[in-house]
């Protein structure tokens, strides 16, 4: 297939099992992990866990990428889409509260294949946030719950950390298709997540303006209750962190306190992490469970 699903539209020749693209990957959806995740905002992990596929390559290039071993190593394995519809249902077995797809967007075209028959639990599309308005269109009733990052509003810092300098305006207008799909968060009697969008934001060492900017952005854009807000402090430096000085070190105790108060004072509904968060433990074990 020649390959135009992310904002790059790199147009790589992607054959089953012959990798291309940004990515660097087949058009067979490659998995590292496929199992029950109690990590993610209550109302998604819920009781029982949500029931988590990653899969491998991005279409990003962040350096402090806590998954980088999947995404930018190529760890994992290929399934077809036949294999891939069954792990949606031994999970579901298992009583995921939802399918949380990690890393989609460059197997689209399978995952669309995967759910032609609907399943009995919401579908979570779990993003960097850098997405092609047209490939959310072609998702659109198969996805009740988008689970987007808003990593930058600066583009000098989008290009500088991931190599998308493209990345606010990208992002910004794939949010907004992602909250005209689902409409308003819409929870169950259990409290569980039944449709809507969660917006992301990590906490960078140094970035407390850029948070700000993203939670005024959210603020600004979406109605009270139209979505929720997750401010995330689990930030460790991962991946490549460590040639960047200045984001080489983990979050400041008075970073997180000033973003978790400018958060409340906006009154943006949603969640804020522990600070036990901050460590290393919470990165999932990629040893092809579930595949």
């Amino acid at each position: 297939m020649i390959c135009q699903h992310c904002p790059r539209r790199c147009g790589a020749v992607r054959e089953e099992t012959l990798s291309g693209g940004i990515c660097a990957m087949p058009a067979l959806p490659v998995v590292a992990r496929a199992a029950l995740h109690f990590w993610e905002e209550p109302p998604i992990s819920g009781t029982r866990g949500s029931g988590t596929v990653f899969f491998s390559g991005c279409p990003l290039r962040c350096v402090f990428c806590q998954n980088s071993v999947i995404s930018q190593e190529g760890f994992g394995k290929p399934v077809t889409v036949e294999r891939l519809r069954e792990i949606f249902e031994e999970l579901i077995a298992q009583g995921a509260h939802n399918i949380n797809l990690v890393t989609p967007t460059h197997f689209a075209h399978a995952i669309v294949r995967a759910l032609e028959k609907p399943i009995p639990v919401p579908v979570v599309w779990n993003t960097g946030g850098y997405e092609r308005v047209e490939t959310l269109r072609a998702l659109e009733g198969k996805v009740q719950i988008y689970l987007p990052d808003l990593k930058y509003l600066d583009p000098a810092r989008a290009e500088r950390y991931s190599a998308a300098p493209d990345y606010p305006e990208t992002a910004v207008a794939a949010l907004r298709e992602m909250v005209r799909q689902t409409g308003p968060c819409e929870l169950d009697g259990d409290g569980l997540l039944r449709r809507g969008t969660v917006i992301r934001h990590l906490l960078l060492p140094g970035g407390l303006n850029e948070a700000k900017a993203v939670m005024d952005f959210v603020a600004e854009t979406f109605a009270p209750g139209e979505i929720y807000f997750s401010l995330m402090s689990q930030y460790v430096p991962l991946g490549r962190a460590g040639e960047f000085a200045e984001i080489n070190r983990k979050l400041r105790p008075s970073e997180r306190r000033s973003a978790e108060a400018y958060m409340a004072a906006l009154g943006l509904e949603g969640f804020v992490q522990d600070p036990d968060s901050a460590s290393g433990s919470y990165v999932p074990n990629f040893d092809l469970t579930g595949v």
